[in-house]
């Protein structure tokens, strides 16, 4: 290959952009994130995820009448079909996010306008699953514990009744905010790896549940979802705030990275993570367990000295603790970072589907050069 010819290999894609998109700003090296246009400081400290969620759907905040149907809508669809129910009984021994992703596909055979994928259908199917998606979450968990399965409470708002459905306990005002919180921060990030998943299988012209199906498998992989489950066992190994310092000492003298820092975009503190600083601050305090925000403040003040080659705090740093503090399981954790995200996938597969194209890019091929084809008769071992 001449040098005229020399191609590139962007790996990973990183730094290729293949779309426009009027849904996420994300300035890496200045830490500022913004759906439709509004900074996430602003949606996580006034708004709430029901907003979010319209927001990102319909493309502008919702006037009180809106915002009310909207919260109708969700709560109308807090329904799984007794046949997915079945399914998630077969699994109830499963890994939460393998119940999830099969509980999702299998929803695809109880959706009417499953195969229209005009804007509305597609926006109307995942406002449906936006409220199914904690269902399943919360049913499982529910079901692998031998609890019955618990009724929606329409009285809690979304964030609330998850986390009344998946601890059986009515959520302190301060711990369904954070909740909330957490679900707003969530909701969209742009072209991750689960993001562009969903618009590879949108871009095919399969249906809403395929794409969100596979973004599902996507985020299911411990190098996209995994942290804040990693974070609260970094946290637990810890043991104590006075330990931190020599256990982050010891990570980075054996080359490996500190769970929760660090992230694919951001150069600097992940806009998001300041948020759940503040809420795990004051949760731990409420639920008397002050310790787990320490060691975490600890491992944050042992690893600035590694801020400036662009290693920062992440949202899944703080993550992990909220769900923690509230009781919930480990293996939960990733399945309610999807819990959050249904309205940032919709809203990709519409962005796709808008103007669709298919996603098909090219590798470069480095194999064996041309050769002739041998009987099986005239082969030599190797």
């Amino acid at each position: 290959m001449s040098a005229e010819e020399k191609i590139e290999i962007h790996r990973g894609l990183k730094g290729v952009y293949f779309e426009r998109s009027g849904t996420t700003f994300i300035d890496g090296k200045a830490g500022e994130l913004r759906y439709r246009g509004y900074s996430i400081h602003d949606l996580a400290e006034q708004s709430s995820f029901e907003e979010t969620a319209y927001l990102l759907l319909h493309g502008e905040l919702p006037t009180a009448a809106q915002l009310t149907e909207f919260d109708a809508r969700l709560k109308g669809a807090r329904r799984l079909p007794n046949e997915v129910l079945s399914i998630i009984n077969t699994m109830k021994q499963a890994h939460p996010m393998d119940v999830l992703r099969t509980a999702v596909s299998a929803l695809a055979g109880f959706e009417p306008d499953s195969f229209d994928n005009s804007i509305a259908a597609t926006r109307d199917k995942g406002i449906r699953l936006a409220a199914m998606v904690p269902m399943i979450v919360a049913v499982h968990e529910a079901i692998r514990n031998g609890r019955a399965i618990p009724e929606p409470d329409h009285s809690l708002s979304h964030a609330a009744n998850f986390l009344w459905m998946i601890t059986g306990r009515k959520p302190s005002a301060q711990a369904a905010q954070l909740m909330d919180r957490d679900l707003i921060l969530h909701a969209e990030h742009g072209s991750n790896a689960s993001s562009f998943t969903a618009r590879v299988v949108i871009g095919t012209e399969a249906n809403l549940h395929a794409a969100m199906t596979a973004a599902i498998a996507a985020l299911s992989g411990p190098a996209h979802g995994g942290a804040a489950e990693d974070v609260m066992r970094m946290a637990q190994e810890i043991g104590t705030p006075e330990n931190a310092a020599a256990y982050v000492k010891a990570k980075r003298a054996a080359g490996e990275a500190v769970t929760g820092f660090g992230h694919r975009v951001y150069r600097t503190e992940d806009p998001r993570a300041r948020h759940m600083r503040d809420g795990v601050e004051k949760l731990s305090q409420e639920m008397g367990e002050p310790k787990w925000f320490a060691i975490l403040q600890a491992v944050v003040d042992a690893m600035k000295p590694y801020a400036r080659f662009g290693v920062n705090v992440n949202v899944d740093f703080y993550s992990g603790a909220i769900y923690y503090l509230n009781g919930i399981a480990p293996d939960l954790f990733v399945p309610i970072f999807a819990v959050g995200r249904v309205p940032g996938w919709t809203v990709q597969c519409m962005e796709q589907l808008q103007n669709n194209i298919l996603i098909r890019p090219l590798t470069l091929y480095d194999g064996p050069a041309a050769r002739p084809y041998l009987p099986a008769a005239n082969r030599q071992d190797m």
